[in-house]
């Protein structure tokens, strides 16, 4: 049982489990703003669940095992599980099936208009391993496939198209792109002498920094949209302000000690700032709602 366990703990470390955090706040913003207008089962909310965790699951595993050979190249990634060993290429294969699996039985539990979706959102996801071999723009595509979570919560619940939940898609798209791109600042070298191309191999780091911040203000600014949109409560505004707090944050601390910062800021004060804007949903929706009612 031990042994399992820590093959368990092994496969969590694999995919860095703990970041689902990124989206999964976004997911259940979405279905704050969704349940306004909408009912929402039990069934629904674990399939949604088990949708983004094993989407997630998969798209990792996926980019450890092709990125391997890359990874045991670089001095800062070459002690990754795959690299090393601890977990051999054919067992990261057999991790990508299963959470791939899991994923489409769980979206066509959601109804037969997820499932048919769930191929070419599985290829969005697979697809930003590749992309980062061709063009820069890697980092928004690594953006739109976490986008994918607040807009799936969307059509499953809905079952219709509408461009009501496209502006916080292209916050979430945004906010990702605009910390991958500071994230890629530390591999800037590498990439460029290996062919892999990223805005900082590209550019520079000092024009990403730039980009990676205009991206994160036009993040805010769409997240902003969607509040109006939606006709979120003060509550809501509160928690954008602490969010672009956080987010403004780490571009100061990336000014003020270099970019090896990011490594202790990179996904503490980003997942901080997704929970954070998420419990202010959730008191501007259903707690305050509550008290103001009693």
């Amino acid at each position: 049982m031990r042994s399992l366990l820590d093959r368990v703990a092994l496969w969590g470390n694999l995919v860095r489990f703990s970041h689902s955090v990124f989206a999964i706040p976004f997911a259940v913003i979405m279905l704050f703003a969704v349940m306004r207008t909408y009912s929402v089962t039990s069934d629904q909310l674990l399939l949604l669940a088990l949708c983004v965790v094993s989407a997630r699951f998969a798209a990792m595993a996926f980019n450890r095992v092709v990125d391997s050979h890359i990874d045991a190249r670089n001095e800062r990634t070459k002690s990754r599980e795959i690299p090393t060993g601890k977990i051999s290429i054919q067992e990261g294969w057999m991790l990508v099936v299963v959470a791939a699996s899991v994923f489409v039985a769980a979206s066509y539990g959601l109804g037969e208009h997820c499932g048919v979706l769930s191929f070419p959102v599985l290829g969005v996801l697979f697809g930003y391993s590749f992309f980062k071999r061709f063009s820069s723009l890697c980092h928004l595509v690594l953006g739109a496939a976490l986008a994918c979570a607040p807009g799936g919560v969307w059509y499953a619940l809905t079952a219709t198209w509408s461009w009501q939940p496209v502006s916080l898609m292209i916050s979430v798209a945004l906010w990702v792109a605009g910390f991958d791109i500071l994230y890629a600042c530390q591999d800037a070298e590498f990439d460029r002498m290996s062919g892999l191309k990223s805005i900082p191999s590209i550019f520079g780091n000092s024009a990403a920094r730039l980009i990676s911040a205009l991206f994160h203000l036009g993040s805010i600014a769409f997240l902003a949209h969607f509040g109006m949109a939606f006709e979120f409560g003060w509550w809501f505004w509160c928690g954008v302000i602490v969010f672009a707090a956080l987010i403004g944050s780490q571009h100061l601390a990336v000014l003020q000690r270099g970019f090896g910062a990011i490594d202790q800021i990179f996904f503490v004060r980003n997942g901080v700032a997704s929970v954070v804007l998420m419990g202010f949903v959730a008191i501007d929706q259903i707690l305050w709602p509550l008290l103001v009612t009693r």
